[in-house]
């Protein structure tokens, strides 16, 4: 197999997009000490108040095993609290506190920055459709992946 025929599987050039977007999230958000995962789970929290842990493993797509390791990190720096619901001592309640609240508003700008450059060689209509179909293959394709996303 050539390289030039890994250029024409969507699979591999997914793949590569994945590695230059961490690249440059990480570059531009170097000052918070925070990885991509981390900030969508920050973020999912700032829009639900406070979220079953399950349930935010689904609205981030990750692992139930993956969420837990990456909670425990961001509750140690003081970015999240977890306690057990009042109604069912089983289930885990995850928020983010003021400090994760913080944090978030500080990043912003870079974030953003690390998404201009990551659509930087398109031009806007360009950039909107690739959104467009990123969308349709991650929902088409949702359920064959190991960590679906649920919005419920």
């Amino acid at each position: 197999m050539s390289l030039q025929s890994l250029g024409r599987k969507p699979g591999h050039l997914i793949r590569r997009c994945q590695q230059i977007a961490v690249s440059v999230f990480l570059e531009e958000c170097a000052a918070w000490d925070i990885t991509p995962v981390q900030y969508a789970i920050l973020s999912a929290l700032e829009d639900n108040r406070a979220v079953e842990q399950i349930r935010l493993a689904g609205l981030v797509a990750v692992d139930r095993s993956t969420m837990g390791t990456v909670l425990g990190r961001l509750e140690a720096r003081g970015l999240v609290a977890r306690r057990a619901d009042a109604r069912d001592g089983r289930v885990r309640l995850v928020s983010l506190t003021a400090r994760g609240r913080r944090l978030l508003a500080g990043m912003e700008a870079a974030v953003a920055r690390a998404q201009r450059r990551i659509a930087a060689p398109l031009d806007a209509a360009e950039r909107r459709t690739l959104m467009r179909l990123l969308g349709r293959i991650a929902e088409g394709n949702n359920e064959r992946s190991r960590a679906p996303a649920r919005r419920t």
